[in-house]
Formats: C-alpha cells, structure tokens, sequence
C-alpha cells in the first residue's frame, strides 16, 4: 500500500509510532507493548470529497462510543481498478443503492474499504465522530445493532471463494485499529454482519475474522 494513504500517529497519549513505513508492514502477532498503545491513522476521504449527496433527513447521533465493529461487503462487482477514482465511484454507487433502491436517509456504513485500500467517509458525519473518539453515527448496516456498533465495509463480492486484495485487507486492519483506539474497543469485538442478522454478508472476511482481531491487535499494540 502507499505510503501516502496512512498517516504514522501515535495514539492515547505518549504511545510509541508504529515505525514501518506502509500498512503492509503489521504483523499478526497479538504482542503487547509496555510502552503503550499506538496506531496508524488512516487516510480516509470524507464525503464532501468522493461527492457525496446531502442526507434524505438528520444522521442520528449517539453521544457515546460505540461497544464493536461490524464487518461487511458491499456485493459490488470485483474490480481490477485499484485507483482512488474507482473508490469514490463506489463510494457514490453504494450512496445511490442505500438511498435510491433501499430507501434510507443516506449511506448505511460509517466506513468504506476499496479494493485498492482506499477508505472513504460512508455515513455523513462518521469521519468527524471517529476522530472526536466520543460520539458515533448512526448507521444503517446491521438490524438491531446500529445504535451500538460501527459498520465497516468492504467493496466487493466475497462468496464462492473470492479473496480480498492485499491492499484492501491491510487498509481494513488499520482502519478497525484505529477505531478500536479511539473508541476504547477491545479488539476482540469485531464481528461480521451474519453473526447478529441472517446473510452471507461478509462472506470470506467472516472466516478470517480471528485474522482480523489478532493483527489489529497486533497494530494496536508494537
């Protein structure tokens, strides 16, 4: 992934920077430093820059963090166009489904992985939240867990066997580590969407979610 796409922050107060130059670099191993906690910041483009349209009504706020990260995909088809264009093109693809096809007030997920590792705002407002680290959005991603949870999603289609990029599967690590820093999340409490509603969604990234909690753990913690 480039460099360019993440930004080296340290987290928490007086936490040591993770010194790999890219994502690419986190390990899998859980191993706790005693120095502290500290975690990449990713570069995520908020809605005003992949052209987002104003919500259809208010995007509910919840005045506190939220308990998990819920993982999912978009069904979108799996493209080979890794570029930032691609991710804002989908960013307002999902936009459009979520409000025009469903019938809701604005993009379900606070947060969107592209396949090339790109990450954009999904629900208006859920970008200056996370950073807050005290308030979330609420999102339209999960029946019965919106107000307690933060929907994080994955371009693409991964059932029958489809496998993540490389570059979309590290930018989701640093992503969910990031939150899970400002939120005060415990790394276990990353779900995907079919362990709370009846789907296939997320597909492949529910088996790997064991993978996920360690090397965000790992991320967290170096």
């Amino acid at each position: 992934m480039d460099d360019h796409r993440i930004r080296r922050r340290a987290l928490l107060g007086g936490g040591a920077a993770i010194a790999a130059a890219g994502v690419g670099a986190l390990g899998a191993s859980p191993a706790r430093a005693d120095a502290g906690s500290a975690a990449l910041e990713p570069d995520i483009d908020a809605t005003a820059e992949w052209g987002a349209r104003r919500p259809a009504g208010t995007n509910p706020v919840i005045d506190r963090r939220p308990a998990k990260l819920i993982v999912h995909h978009t069904v979108a088809p799996n493209t080979s166009d890794f570029s930032r264009a691609q991710a804002h093109a989908h960013a307002r693809w999902v936009q459009n489904l979520h409000m025009d096809d469903n019938g809701w007030r604005d993009t379900g997920y606070n947060f969107i992985v592209s396949r090339g590792g790109w990450i954009t705002e999904g629900t208006t407002g859920s970008l200056a939240a996370l950073h807050a680290g005290q308030r979330f959005i609420q999102g339209i991603h999960t029946s019965g867990q919106n107000t307690a949870a933060l929907g994080i999603s994955n371009e693409g289609s991964y059932h029958a066997g489809a496998v993540p990029p490389a570059a979309q599967w590290e930018a989701l690590v640093v992503l969910c580590a990031y939150a899970c820093e400002r939120y005060a999340i415990p790394s276990s409490e990353i779900y995907g969407h079919m362990d709370f509603n009846s789907t296939l969604c997320p597909g492949i990234f529910h088996d790997r979610l064991p993978r996920l909690r360690d090397e965000v753990e790992a991320a967290r913690y170096r």
